[in-house]
């Protein structure tokens, strides 16, 4: 038997990543009564740091965007009252790209950016403008009527120059962990303009600002945030959300509950499948999760004249194959990738690399796990920064078996489900019909990758509940 809690409460948000936390912080401003369970003992999931020794690492997110003046993730700061409790950083340019004959940066300053692209393929000059003036701003009907239309589908309409069309994509691979041939066109645009033209944004302090000012404003708020606190089961009675059990059996009754953690454990381990529709069941058992990671973390000492600039998010790639690219991901073939994603720290005392990487098991991990990470530093080495081993201090990496066990999420997936274009924005994800009060957010919404997409999820879940509270007295904490 399930043991009451004394608490009520109007929601309970099952998950302390960044959308449960905006998510929470509205609701709590807004009045409601609001507990963040969190099974991790720090909130953040992906956006969160870590030290080891005298080196503080971002374990997987790394910078963010959307922070430009009328920019989701900006709004929601400022709407929450953090932006002032963290100091933020704009690196510029924000991505420098780089193959063996070309390389292209994205700067702060639109034309800047255009113009870097006419110089190394001048060719493509009417091209290049009227692309990023797309981006930039988009016909509103423009994506409705490329529903179904990759994000290849999209540079084929502009460019004729495969080369342009690799280096605009090839940071997609990181950021959203698919090639463009599979990548949905809306996602694809949105990753663009959100990360590569105003990305960049990263606290002074580390990713882990973020998550802890959050929490910070959603307890100064009234609300309430338990970590190491595992939800075990969402209660459902006659088709409507009663509350979470924890622990042992503990009962924690709410009015709402909002899932920020994986779909797959929100509806057949949490509900449970024999509470799920068929339909939605069938969804769950063919839709495809994204892509995992490996990451390297390296602690540096001392200096080198060829360290990148700090900061900058470099994009290197062998050739210009990125279906072969994914390919080899998909394998675990990390020589095979033919390139990675590396930063340095501001102060240039670590470096992160990370390349796509497929989940498989335990052992298999346990076997590759050292090999991967020396593939990665020796191509570094040999293509971006020689004698990277003169300076490393401390080496360590994640595989996506680590990325499982720290967030839940799904195979370690590092963007929910894979953004293709049939798993664009998918009904019965974000609010299930069939339970009345229960709702998820982030990215297993379909609706919104990287912080900045699961910011806005975060957001409008609020604002959908806040509707259905509408009329009802609600104190507002300011």
């Amino acid at each position: 038997m399930a043991t009451p809690s004394k608490d009520a409460y109007d929601a309970v948000i099952i998950g302390a990543g960044i959308s449960g936390l905006v998510c929470g912080c509205y609701l709590a401003k807004a009045g409601l009564k609001v507990l963040i369970a969190e099974q991790h003992h720090k909130p953040g999931g992906y956006c969160t740091s870590f030290r080891r020794g005298r080196f503080t690492f971002d374990a997987a997110a790394h910078c963010f965007g959307g922070y430009r003046k009328e920019g989701i993730t900006r709004k929601a700061f400022t709407d929450l009252g953090i932006d002032g409790k963290v100091n933020i950083t704009k690196s510029d340019p924000s991505d420098t790209v780089i193959t063996p004959d070309h390389t292209v940066s994205f700067w702060s300053d639109i034309q800047q950016t255009v113009e870097g692209f006419r110089a190394v393929f001048p060719e493509e000059r009417e091209s290049i403008k009227k692309f990023f003036q797309f981006l930039l701003n988009p016909d509103p009907h423009s994506f409705s009527r490329m529903r179904s239309w990759t994000f290849q589908n999209l540079l084929d309409q502009y460019f004729a120059n495969d080369r342009i069309k690799t280096l605009l994509a090839a940071p997609l691979l990181g950021l959203g962990g698919l090639p463009p041939s599979r990548m949905s066109a809306f996602i694809g645009s949105k990753l663009v303009s959100e990360f590569l033209l105003d990305g960049g944004y990263h606290p002074d302090s580390g990713m882990q600002a973020l998550p802890d000012a959050l929490s910070e404003r959603f307890k100064e708020l009234g609300g309430e945030l338990r970590l190491s606190c595992l939800v075990t089961k969402i209660r459902e009675k006659e088709g409507e959300v009663k509350g979470v059990m924890i622990g042992k059996g503990d009962l924690l009754p709410s009015r709402y509950v909002i899932s920020n953690c994986d779909a797959r454990q929100t509806f057949l381990t949490l509900l449970g499948k024999n509470k799920i529709q068929e339909e939605l069941r069938g969804k769950l058992a063919s839709m495809e999760p994204s892509t995992s990671m490996f990451i390297a973390y390296l602690g540096l000492d001392g200096q080198s004249r060829f360290f990148p600039r700090p900061g900058t998010n470099i994009w290197f790639l062998s050739h210009y194959d990125l279906d072969k690219a994914y390919g080899a991901a998909r394998e675990g073939d990390v020589d095979g990738f033919g390139g990675y994603m590396l930063r340095l720290s501001q102060d240039r005392s670590t470096l992160i690399a990370l390349v796509p990487a497929p989940y498989k098991t335990k052992r298999y991990w346990l076997a590759n796990k050292k090999k991967a990470l020396e593939c990665i530093i020796k191509k570094i080495e040999n293509n971006s920064i020689p004698q990277l081993t003169n300076c490393i201090k401390y080496k360590t990496a994640a595989t996506p078996q680590t990325l499982r066990r720290y967030t839940l999420n799904y195979h370690g997936a590092s963007f929910g489900w894979a953004g293709t274009p049939s798993q664009l924005a998918v009904s019965g994800f974000k609010k299930p019909s069939f339970v009345k009060n229960l709702y998820l957010t982030g990215h297993w919404t379909t609706q919104g990758l990287g912080i900045s997409g699961v910011t806005y999820v975060g957001y409008d879940t609020a604002q959908i509940i806040l509707r259905k509270e509408k009329g009802k007295i609600i104190y507002s904490h300011g």
